[in-house]
């Protein structure tokens, strides 16, 4: 898809009652994203659940709540970043992205990194990480390490609905919260934890899904 569009709104329109896959047949609400549009920091999960399906929202019930509470943490609410995911429309059941689908549908997503520019992409998840990073690396190997995708520093994070189920996530959810709220502070903020972080790990270059 050329990059003809210059809002979000005008993605939106352009998208309109999608039909261009078979997960049209069983959504109930297309979930486009939400937040500000030329937000610093853009999140990316997998697709929606049965709660955003009805909402028409991304990031909504517990695990929702959850990453309101992490984003919290760091100063932040959701109106000042941007959430997003792989799919536009909930597979059945909770089901994994299916190939054909996540074909279909990135290209918006694609479209939506370049509108917003973002300065950091977090991915929730194993599937939006391994997507955006185009990496087969699980993403406990990954999370909490800053990554490149093209132009853009990506960080991956487990998907808040994994603490739901496991426990012994929170806490980690909240240290790689912490990292990235380090990530985007002020300048001279970042300089400081730089010499601190130098040392413990390189910046990883992984795909270049999106390019400069």
């Amino acid at each position: 898809m050329s990059s003809e569009f210059e809002s979000l709104e005008e993605l939106r329109e352009h998208i309109g009652d999608c039909r261009r896959c078979t997960l049209w047949s069983t959504r109930t609400t297309l979930v486009f994203g939400v937040g500000k549009p030329d937000a610093e920091i853009l999140f990316v999960g997998e697709a929606p659940g049965r709660n955003e399906d009805l909402k028409g929202e991304p990031f909504v019930g517990a695990a929702g709540k959850l990453l309101d509470e992490l984003l919290a943490s760091i100063g932040l609410t959701r109106s000042e970043v941007y959430i997003a995911n792989i799919l536009k429309c909930r597979p059945p059941g909770n089901r994994d992205p299916q190939r054909n689908e996540t074909d279909t549908c990135t290209p918006f997503l694609r479209e939506q990194v370049r509108l917003i520019d973002p300065r950091v992409i977090v991915t929730l998840g194993k599937h939006a990480t391994q997507f955006i990073l185009k990496t087969d690396r699980g993403i406990t190997g990954l999370r909490g390490t800053l990554q490149h995708s093209g132009k853009y520093d990506v960080l991956p994070i487990f998907h808040p609905a994994a603490a739901l189920y496991d426990a012994t996530k929170r806490d980690v959810l909240f240290e790689d919260f912490a990292r990235l709220g380090e990530l985007t502070a002020p300048a001279s903020e970042v300089a400081e934890a730089q010499v601190d972080a130098v040392a413990e790990e390189p910046r990883s270059v992984q795909g270049t899904l999106f390019e400069d």
